[in-house]
């Protein structure tokens, strides 16, 4: 019987993503790359597997239905570790900010529609694989900033107002935790990570190194 566990992270061609499938392919998971751009991802799996990983890479947006599903037709029947890591900030101002009273509804949606509907849509369509595994795991990749304790406290240094973004993980965090009440009692764990401010793209190179 072969017991090597097989871990999908969404977002994974770079940044935090592509540590975590470095991370998990150390520990002897295979790895399935899922991004968006098939040609990315499948630059990250040939790193990932130069570095001893097993690793493949599929195409995988998660704000599309049909790659979805077509992405889980791409999968093994059994999957262990589902790592909902793919993000987006929307467009910000210089300091990274986002004001509140000039928002553009349409940005909204779509960081919503990554942040958050994106996980949904991932988690639930690949939740009858997860259910094979002995013991399945979900970790959703979400932020301090989507603490309402902390962004209301003024004693916190919480960083710029950033009104499409961080709302998106208060409420990734607070369907997590639904999930949480909804799968317990059995044997799927699901928790929200918050990694703090790590050095990528995505934070234009600011915070510790990613490998951290």
């Amino acid at each position: 019987m072969n017991d090597t566990k097989t871990a999908l992270i969404t977002g994974a061609n770079k940044g935090l993503g592509f540590e975590i499938a470095a991370g998990l392919g150390a520990l002897g998971h295979r790895i399935i790359v899922g991004a968006r751009d098939h040609g990315r991802g499948t630059a990250a799996a040939e790193k990932l597997r130069a570095a001893g990983v097993d690793a493949v890479a599929i195409p995988l947006d998660v704000t599309d239905d049909r790659s979805v599903t077509d992405a889980v037709a791409l999968l093994p029947n059994r999957l262990d570790v589902l790592v909902n890591n793919a993000g987006i900030s929307g467009p910000t101002g210089p300091d990274w900010g986002q004001d509140p009273t000039t928002l553009d509804l349409d940005v909204v949606r779509r960081v919503v529609d990554t942040n958050v509907l994106g996980v949904i849509r991932v988690t639930n369509a690949l939740l009858p694989l997860l259910r094979r595994s002995p013991s399945p795991r979900i970790v959703n990749i979400s932020s301090s900033v989507g603490s309402l304790t902390w962004q209301s406290d003024p004693a916190v240094e919480v960083g710029p107002i950033m009104a499409a973004y961080s709302p998106t993980k208060s409420f990734l965090n607070a369907v997590t935790v639904h999930y949480a009440r909804q799968l317990a009692g059995t044997n799927i764990l699901i928790n929200a990570a918050c990694p703090g401010l790590v050095a990528t793209d995505f934070t234009g190179g600011q915070g510790r190194p990613p490998q951290d």
